[in-house]
């Protein structure tokens, strides 16, 4: 763990660096007047939070408060003695923003939502792949989420209509209509070869701008997927849009590999120079899992970059085993074997939870493209030392699980924890950060706190997305999206043979100031998530 244990010196030292340096770190116990200012000694709160240590990660407070939420808000935290509607004891507990996952991809559906609650989740967005139309992902779940919900413009989507007609999508999730069964929307998997013509491109690159007017929250960057098909002039025209509109990319890059012609640092440094050229930030999805041993030298160049001016952040989740589908082109035998440094018994098909074999492999590609695995990538040790890094957000890339008993994707709200099987990083990520923390003394509290609310928060403020500048955050007038969570038991239950287990030591959590989690159990039929939209542009 020497590798590990370097990164923590580096976050702890960043931690203190910060404390120093930031005059709120100083005056945090001083705060209380000036948060109580206006309100009536007498005031009512909707929900009221007593006794919890309140950590908030932009200023710097950690202390014992009591808060007070009323109409969707963070109306005071103060020392006094404040009552409401309703009474939470947070003794013991800390009281943190709820967190927000700019990698999710099954926050559109009520079982993926539950097992983000669980998790502490209060704002999973679908960045990766994005939405397509964009229109159509929105209404699906205007008065029906639990959690806020949101997505950029999917080029995955847009490349699919443009090379298969027939595609015709009500939910705006490629995702979903690839995996649910009972969509007919009649995706393929033609957009992953697709080579566009000159027309094509135009064609692609006016949908992706008509997508952005249709408020989404930037350009979702799937080249991973699209590897022999899209272009590099597709690539630059997106990043060229991401800075005419003042937006980000969010990039799962070309290659996953260690070694050249393709390593994995040459498919972050292809969105890297057009940002440069072009402006708008750029968000590389699951760093660690194209960078594999050469995430250390790629998180070091990210961090030139910012310091040249670059708005530029890297996502870690909390495991060295990813999911995707078996057609990946990263899992061709040419790229994982010696690129990757994998074989075939390093991948795991879903529904059956069996290694593959290459006779196997060979007919789920030519039969069954879409056939969800879970594969090994970076060896642990990187991947802990990527963690810690005090500059990677924490995402978790929660797929979709698939129900054991029919190999269905589990959609319901009502399906059983226990019943289905996939990666467990969509049910536990946050709270095996929090674990991890406590167990291996990974990084600082706060500085993991802040990875998983404050962070991705303000990276999508700075690019764009104004709706976040009151999120993330535990101070009076912030949206009420809170997590609070017991920080000597909280702990992730998902694991590769049962990975829908929904993580525990989270009992509380508040979604715009309504109790959506109480006694660790989530409350059916309540929906107050609001959509993380931009402003509709003629």
């Amino acid at each position: 763990m020497k590798n590990a244990g370097t990164a923590f010196v580096r976050s702890a030292l960043f931690a203190l660096l910060l404390i120093s340096g930031n005059p709120a770190f100083a005056s945090q116990g001083s705060t209380d007047k000036a948060e109580a200012a206006g309100l009536p000694a007498d005031t009512e709160f909707d929900i009221v939070i007593l006794g919890g240590r309140v950590m908030d990660p932009e200023s710097g407070l950690d202390a014992p408060r009591n808060v007070g939420i009323k109409s969707g808000k963070v109306a005071i935290i103060t020392e006094e003695a404040i009552s409401g509607g309703e009474t939470i004891d947070a003794t013991d507990h800390v009281v943190s923003p709820g967190f927000i996952d700019l990698h999710a991809h099954a926050a559109n559906i009520p079982f993926g939502q539950k097992l983000h609650l669980r998790d502490g989740v209060t704002t999973p967005l679908e960045l990766e792949i994005g939405a397509y139309p964009v229109d159509a992902y929105y209404s699906r779940l205007e008065g029906k989420s639990q959690i806020n919900y949101g997505a950029t413009v999917g080029p995955g989507g847009i490349r699919e209509k443009v090379v298969h007609p027939a595609y015709n999508s009500t939910s705006g999730s490629l995702v979903t209509d690839l995996f649910d069964t009972h969509e007919d929307a009649f995706a393929t998997l033609d957009v992953a070869t697709f080579l566009p013509s000159p027309e094509q491109i135009s064609q692609i690159n006016d949908m992706v701008e008509e997508g952005i007017k249709r408020g989404a929250l930037g350009i979702g960057v799937p080249v991973g997927y699209m590897t022999t098909g899209t272009t590099s002039t597709e690539t630059a025209a997106w990043q060229r849009l991401a800075g005419k509109y003042g937006l980000a990319t969010f990039v799962h890059g070309r290659f996953s590999s260690q070694k050249p012609p393709t390593p994995g640092i040459l498919g972050f440094q292809e969105m890297i120079a057009p940002a440069g050229i072009y402006g708008g930030g750029i968000y590389i999805h699951h760093l660690h899992q194209q960078a594999l041993d050469q995430t250390p030298e790629a998180l070091k160049m990210i961090d030139d970059a910012r310091a040249a001016g670059s708005k530029i952040v890297a996502e870690i989740y909390p495991y060295y085993q990813g999911a995707t589908i078996v057609s990946a082109d990263y899992l061709v035998p040419e790229n994982y074997g010696p690129n990757m440094g994998r074989s075939y018994e390093d991948i795991i098909e879903v529904a059956t939870m069996k290694p593959l074999t290459k006779e196997r492999y060979d007919e789920l590609v030519k039969t069954a493209p879409a056939t969800s695995v879970i594969f090994g990538g970076i060896s642990e040790e990187g991947l802990m030392s990527a963690l810690a890094d005090p500059h990677t957000i924490i995402g978790s890339d929660g797929m979709p699980l698939t129900i054991s008993a029919t190999g269905e994707m589990a959609v319901d709200w009502d399906t059983p924890y226990d019943a289905v099987q996939g990666h467990p990083r969509g049910a536990g990520s946050h709270a095996k950060v929090l674990r991890l923390v406590r167990e291996r003394n990974l990084m600082p509290l706060m500085l993991a706190i802040s990875k998983m609310s404050y962070m991705p928060a303000k990276f999508l403020e700075e690019n764009g997305v104004k709706a976040m500048a009151s999120k993330g955050r535990m101070q009076v007038g912030a949206d009420a999206d809170i997590a609070i969570f017991h920080p000597e038991t909280v702990t992730d239950n998902a694991t590769m043979k049962q990975a829908g287990l929904p993580s525990s030591g989270i009992p509380y959590v508040i979604v715009n100031g309504t109790v959506v989690v109480r006694d660790s159990k989530v409350l059916k039929g309540v929906y107050p998530g609001k959509p993380i939209r931009n402003p509709i542009l003629n």
